[in-house]
């Protein structure tokens, strides 16, 4: 059984090194996009020039979710070596992978609307539903949250020892 966990191991390390790859693989991305928006030869519009900075803040935002996911996983599951059994150690893995999603789907929500208010206002529906995805994604998450604040009441030493275990991971 500790072989296997070894290579589960080896396994998050590896998908956590891709997540850091392809968020690095994104800003390099995003740095030529911004390039050519600012010192273009000037056949591009004022328009154009802000497509390709929209399109820049949404590839640095989906950079910023590699990082964060690649983070959490070396974290949660290679340092802590976090079995989620707790309710403590389930609400603090979730929550850290939700933050990522709704903070993405809200920025990606916010750069729809000005790509598309004034070009094509027909997909303004389309960028609408994902707000209201990472609205009920930001409610469901207050629900379980507090619903977990009762079940955590009854393992009071999870809670100790996950903060034991931050300071470890901190230094």
């Amino acid at each position: 059984m500790k072989y296997l966990q070894r290579i589960s191991i080896l396994g998050y390390i590896f998908i956590a090194l891709l997540f850091f790859v392809c968020g690095f693989s994104l800003i390099v991305l995003a740095s030529m996009e911004i390039w050519s928006a600012l010192f273009s030869d000037g056949h591009q519009s004022v328009q154009a020039r802000f497509q390709l900075i929209l399109e820049c803040v949404g590839l640095l935002t989906i950079s910023v979710a590699a990082f964060e996911l690649g983070q959490t996983i070396l974290e949660e599951e290679v340092q802590r070596e976090v079995h989620v059994s707790s309710p403590t150690r389930l609400r603090r893995f979730l929550s850290r992978f939700l933050i990522v999603v709704v903070v993405s789907l809200g920025v990606e929500c916010l750069v729809g609307v000005f790509q598309f208010l004034h070009t094509k206002p027909e997909l303004l529906p389309h960028v609408a539903s994902i707000g209201i995805a990472a609205a009920v994604l930001l409610a469901s998450w207050g629900v379980f949250v507090r619903l977990n604040v009762e079940a955590e009441k009854l393992e009071p030493e999870a809670m100790h020892q996950a903060q034991e275990e931050d300071k470890h991971v901190e230094t």
